[in-house]
Order: structure tokens, then sequence, then C-alpha cells
């Protein structure tokens, strides 16, 4: 028993090395954070921003609204989720960027609800990509439920589907860029995006709505600059994606727009977003009936 005890430590403490002699001969990354920063995203409020969406789904256009909720919160590196009690966590705290993205349309009778987490480290230190992604599709049909979580140098990624011929799967990936996550680097900082050809994950959204291979993809990305505002274009011709990101050029960089092309019953079209209004609000104290006018003014239907 003894000697049992005495091999698990010592695996475990040379495991412990190996970690820490990796992440010490890892390049290092800095986002290069605007000095503004903070007093945009630590004053205890979420930013929320709703936008007319026109989604394309079974080979027409639906009329629908799309919001974004942006806010930093702190995280548990080794749960991987919100922390409650973050000032007795210790080193197990990283500060993150989350972005809550869901989406509310109709399809003739039946309604559909998307959303999207994202969870992206404000203070990367080693490792610039997001931590953990979440999206979740509901519709009268059944939903479905995609998770990946970055860990021990990879992703892993669960997925539950209705569907029999995706049933439940799990399986590791290997650590390459995601879109989802490239959302978030636009608004921490964008110079951190990787333009060129690139291996990508696409949209967990897109794979879920369009049943496609889990797995990274041939994708072109580049930012076209302009004085006010920027183009984030992303390109997927194996599965003929185009996505095209409108942000403004300033900090804290606010998503105006967006637009996303592929191939419905045989020809290609595109859904749209664009910005109806945005509110700096701490939406999580406001949950009484009164508090409805907020929906008024972020023109968010009942």
């Amino acid at each position: 028993m003894k000697n049992l005890l005495l091999l698990s430590f010592l695996l475990v403490f040379f495991q412990a090395c190996a970690q820490n002699t990796d992440q010490k001969s890892a390049e290092k990354v800095n986002l290069n954070l605007d000095e503004q920063f903070g007093d945009y995203w630590y004053q205890g409020k979420a930013e929320l921003t709703s936008y007319d969406l026109e989604q394309v789904r079974y080979g027409q256009k639906r009329e629908g609204e799309a919001v974004l909720i942006f806010v930093t919160e702190d995280f548990s590196k080794s749960k991987q989720v919100k922390l409650d009690n973050p000032q007795v966590a210790g080193d197990d705290a990283e500060k993150v960027m989350k972005l809550n993205f869901t989406k509310k349309f109709n399809t003739g009778l039946y309604p559909y609800s998307i959303m999207t987490s994202t969870f992206s480290p404000v203070y990367p230190e080693y490792d610039i990509h997001a931590r953990k992604i979440t999206t979740s599709v509901q519709e009268w049909c059944g939903h479905v439920f995609m998770q990946l979580n970055n860990e021990d140098g990879q992703y892993s990624l669960m997925s539950r589907s209705y569907f029999q011929s995706e049933g439940d799967l799990k399986m590791n990936l290997d650590k390459i860029w995601l879109e989802d996550e490239l959302w978030n680097l636009i608004r921490l900082d964008p110079t951190k995006i990787p333009e060129g050809e690139i291996q990508l994950f696409p949209s967990t959204q897109f794979l879920r709505l369009k049943h496609k291979e889990n797995k990274a993809y041939t994708a072109n990305v580049s930012i076209i600059k302009n004085d006010s505002s920027n183009e984030l274009k992303v390109e997927i011709p194996a599965v003929e994606r185009k996505l095209s990101i409108f942000y403004r050029s300033e900090h804290p960089y606010q998503i105006e727009k967006w637009e996303e092309s592929y191939p419905e019953n045989g020809k290609i079209m595109t859904t749209t977003a664009i910005l109806k209004k945005r509110l700096m609000l701490d939406y999580w104290n406001k949950n009484s009936v009164r508090d409805s006018v907020y929906r008024k003014n972020l023109e968010i239907e009942d």
C-alpha cells in the first residue's frame, strides 16, 4: 500500500513538473488592452445590444431578433464555471470576457431559440484561446447542445442531439482557432485575430443548424480597416460559409452588424443582423415586473 501511495505521489509530481516546464517554454501572450478598458468593462455592468435579425432557415428568411451580452466576470480555471466567491479562490480565479449570444425567430408555426456562451481570458498569460464555449438550440422538434472545454492542451468536445445520426458524442480536438472566440477578441484586442489561411473550428451555431462534421476546416481570415469601422471577414470554402462582422475601429470596438452566408436548398443565402439599441446595465439585478421597461428600451419583443 505504501509503495502504491508513493508511486501515485511521484506520478502526480512529475506530471505537475512537466506541465510547469511546458508552460514556461510556451510563448507568453499579452493582450494590448486599451487604457480605458477597465473604466468601461469593470463598472459592474454588462453591455446589452439588440439587433434586427433576418435569419435564413429552410431556404427562407425569417424575421427575428438577436442580442449580444458582453460582460466581464471571475472564472474558475479548474472547474471552468463562474466563481461564486472569487475573493477566496486564489490562483484558481481568472478574469474572463463572457459573450452570451442569443437569437430568436419563428419558422412558420414553431419558434427557434439559440444561445452561445463564450468565455475568453482577459489576461491570458500563455493561452489566448477561449476557456469554454457552449451552444444550445431549442425548437419544437427537440433540442441540441454542444460544449467545448479548453484543457490539457486540446479541446474536449461534448455534444447531445435528438437526431439518431448524431446522438451523444464525446471527442477531443487539437488546439486550433475557434470561430466563436473571434467575437470576444474583437472586443478585447482585435490585433490578436489571426489573418491569412488558418485551421478553424466553425461557429457552433452553424455546425448544429447545418449538421456539419465537428472538425477543423481551412479558413481565410482578413480584416478590412476603415476610418470609423472595420470588417472582420471569415471564409470557409469547404462548407461555403462566409462571415462578416462590422465593428467600430476604436475601443470598445462595439459590433454594429454582421452577415453570414451559406447554402440553403442549393443556393447561397445570407443571414443579417443590424444594430437596434445598446445599453450598459446590471441586468441581473433587473428581474422585477417593473424592470420590463428595459425590454422596451432595447426594443426587444415580449
